[in-house]
Order: C-alpha cells, then sequence, then structure tokens
C-alpha cells in the first residue's frame, strides 16, 4: 500500500502501488519496531507474549532510553565537531519526505521508447508495464507505446488501462499548423471514445511548450464519473502534440485512472523527458 507526494503534502488516502512505483519505508526504522506493539496490545492465542519476556522487553527499553538521553548529551557537548542533525524537520505523516534526486528526470541509462513513426521518443516506465499491443488508437495512423490494466472487466465487457503511447495525427483531427486547435480536437475525441459517460471534465493545463526545440502544445484534463462498476471514479489525461517537421505532428497520450492516483507524478515526469528524433 502506498500514498503519493501533491508537492506539498502526503495523501491521506492509500491504496495499492501501480507498476513502475518505488515503495520506500521510513528512513532509520529498525526491523524489530513492528512486534513491540504486539507485546503491549492484549491478544488471543500465540501471538500472547508470557510474563517474562514482557519483563526482559521492558529493561531492553529501559537500556535503549538510557543510552539515547547519553547520546544527546554527547551530541549537545559535542558543539561545532559535526551538523546538526536534530535541525531536520520531520516528515508529514511520518512517512519519508520525497527523494532529493527525485524530480522530472529518470536515472541514467533509462530504457526509451523510439517511435520512429511519429519521430518522438519517451522512457519505458518499469516493470509491469507492457507494449502497447491492443491495436491503433483512432487519433493516430500508428501506435506505439506501452499501458497496464487497471480493471480486467468493466460493465462494458472491456477492460480498464493506464497508458502512455504515441503516434502520428490522423489528418482529420487537424495538423501542426495550429497545434492548439489541433489537440483541443483531439482531447475531445479520446474523451468521447475511452472514458464512461457521461462525465465531467476540468481543464488543468492548456499551454503552448517547446519540446527539444520545437513547438508543441500540451493539453491536461481530469475527468470524473460516477457510475457501478468501474474501479475508478475519474481519470487524469495528458495529451501533448509535438511539431516534428513532418506531416503530422506527433501526438504523445497519457492517461492514469484515479485508482492509481499515485502513479500522476508520472504525468509530468515523461513530459519533461520527451525527445524529438
Amino acid at each position: 500500500m502506498v500514498r503519493w507526494w501533491s508537492g506539498e503534502t502526503w495523501s491521506d488516502v492509500m491504496m495499492p502501488s501501480g507498476p513502475g512505483v518505488s515503495v520506500g519505508t521510513v528512513p532509520g526504522a529498525p526491523a524489530q519496531r513492528p512486534a513491540e506493539p504486539a507485546a503491549e496490545q492484549p491478544s488471543e492465542g500465540p501471538a500472547r507474549r508470557p510474563g517474562p519476556s514482557r519483563a526482559w522487553t521492558a529493561a531492553v527499553a529501559v537500556v535503549v532510553l538510557v543510552a539515547a538521553v547519553v547520546g544527546t548529551l554527547l551530541a549537545v557537548r559535542s558543539g561545532d565537531d559535526g551538523p546538526d542533525r536534530s535541525a531536520s524537520p520531520p516528515s508529514s505523516g511520518g512517512l519519508p519526505d520525497p527523494p532529493s534526486g527525485a524530480g522530472p528526470g529518470f536515472p541514467p541509462g533509462t530504457v526509451r521508447i523510439i517511435d520512429e513513426a511519429a519521430g518522438i521518443s519517451y522512457p519505458y516506465l518499469g516493470e509491469g508495464w507492457s507494449e502497447f499491443d491492443l491495436g491503433l488508437q483512432l487519433e493516430t495512423t500508428e501506435t506505439a507505446g506501452q499501458y497496464f490494466t487497471t480493471q480486467e472487466d468493466t460493465p462494458d465487457g472491456g477492460i480498464f488501462i493506464s497508458q502512455c503511447t504515441s503516434g502520428p495525427v490522423e489528418p482529420q483531427y487537424g495538423d501542426a499548423a495550429d497545434l492548439r486547435s489541433t489537440v483541443t480536437t483531439l482531447a475531445a475525441s479520446v474523451r468521447a471514445n475511452y472514458y464512461p459517460g457521461p462525465n465531467e471534465r476540468e481543464v488543468l493545463r492548456d499551454e503552448a511548450r517547446t519540446v527539444d526545440g520545437h513547438r508543441a502544445h500540451l493539453y491536461e484534463f481530469s475527468l470524473s464519473w460516477d457510475i457501478e462498476g468501474y474501479d475508478a471514479t475519474g481519470e487524469r489525461a495528458a495529451l501533448l502534440l509535438v511539431d516534428v517537421g513532418r506531416p503530422a505532428p506527433a501526438l504523445l497520450y497519457i492517461s492514469i485512472p484515479n485508482s492509481h492516483a499515485e502513479l500522476y507524478g508520472v504525468i509530468n515526469r515523461v513530459l519533461d523527458a520527451v525527445d524529438v528524433l
């Protein structure tokens, strides 16, 4: 189970982690700590500890407490001999702060998906993500990328997925002359074709960009619905349209349902790592 980081606080909601999520533990937590509450709480059967073991646990706790006090006094007396580790603020909710190197970039050597037809490349998101083999997207003449299934059996008899796919845009949706108009039309198409309805849309970003020195436009939105039978009640989607210098611009389409909201951070990481071939 994981929580996710909004950029300011950890979420109150916990859920199963999706593919590509690295799950960590609180730094410095002793391995035996989970056993201590079990010794203090009433329980039945084999989990209940006999009296002598509890006495031994209490004695060890006293020794540890004394050692901690002595260690603190020695640290205070040491003056400026070392860094003041006590100045570090505690993390919110008792969880570790995001790693200092967990910015938008990917580790050196990350495998990349090379979409020759579209003219762009972007990172493979790791274990659990599979090569996209579900046929063509209606919005592109060819489709490459990755996905994983988030729900096996939806009310309409299909599956629900999270995806990061790309391809050259179908001419009927527009071209690179007006990227904003074209990507807006594409967003309307994916909303109508791939999501349960009725749904409500909130536009999160509608902005011009530069990708690897090329003109681009990003259109990101969130959808919400209340339809029985779906594990998710909404989804966040981002469409990045890039003028790659070809007749058809390249479309990168990323969608993640809120049943796996801990993966929302993947969107920005991938968007910031797109290259033009």
